[in-house]
């Protein structure tokens, strides 16, 4: 007798984004389909880089208080410029989608869920100790590979914050301002604005209490 052909089971159809789909969905990523198959979210960042989903846990205190505070002053500055700011929010370059930590835009964002890269006048990452690498290497040459204006940088290794604006010239970024804490970081393009990296940090945690309540 026959044997039926073995058939291979179908993959879930899910009727709301899910993470399961990260089990079964076994083709290359585009931005489209992270968009449409997985949720949205407020906890890790989801991003798609060549073919590839990426995700990354939310940074620790340090990054999360420089990056209010700089977007803070930011936007201000920004605004002044007819510039929009936003934090961690949707970018798509072809079949990738990137968060990066600062988007300055040359048009709102406004009732959208992404914004093509060709509106981003300035990204900007602040450097995590796990994604050293992706901050500082792979991520500046991937915005200038999309033609990008302008790159930020905040480091703040060691708890000494260091800000750097980058310029694509001749398809690369080159280095334009650049300060440590205590001296002044001043931008003129792609609008000026002034600060003191060290005024990014708050105060550093207590240490933590044993259980008697020792430190």
């Amino acid at each position: 007798m026959a044997q039926a052909a073995f058939a291979p089971e179908p993959a879930p159809q899910h009727t709301e984004p899910s993470f399961d789909v990260l089990r079964w969905h076994d083709e290359p990523w585009t931005a489209q389909l992270a968009l449409d198959l997985l949720p949205e979210t407020n906890g890790p960042k989801v991003e798609v880089l060549s073919g590839s989903v990426i995700v990354t846990p939310h940074a620790g205190y340090d990054h999360q208080d420089a990056e209010l505070g700089l977007a803070y002053l930011l936007k201000q500055a920004a605004r002044r410029a007819k510039l929009w700011l936003y934090l961690e929010t949707n970018i798509v370059s072809g079949e990738d989608l990137f968060i990066p930590d600062i988007v300055i835009l040359d048009a709102p964002g406004g009732g959208r869920t992404t914004m093509d890269i060709r509106h981003a006048v300035l990204l900007g990452e602040i450097v995590s100790p796990g994604n050293r690498r992706k901050d500082i290497i792979d991520r500046p040459r991937e915005y200038a590979a999309a033609g990008v204006p302008f790159f930020l940088r905040v480091d703040l290794r060691n708890r000494v914050p260091t800000i750097a604006l980058y310029e694509l010239t001749e398809g690369e970024y080159r280095p334009v301002a650049a300060a440590a804490a205590g001296t002044p970081f001043v931008m003129r393009e792609p609008f000026e604005f002034t600060i003191d990296p060290d005024d990014l940090l708050g105060e550093e945690a207590p240490p933590e209490e044993s259980a008697d309540g020792e430190a």
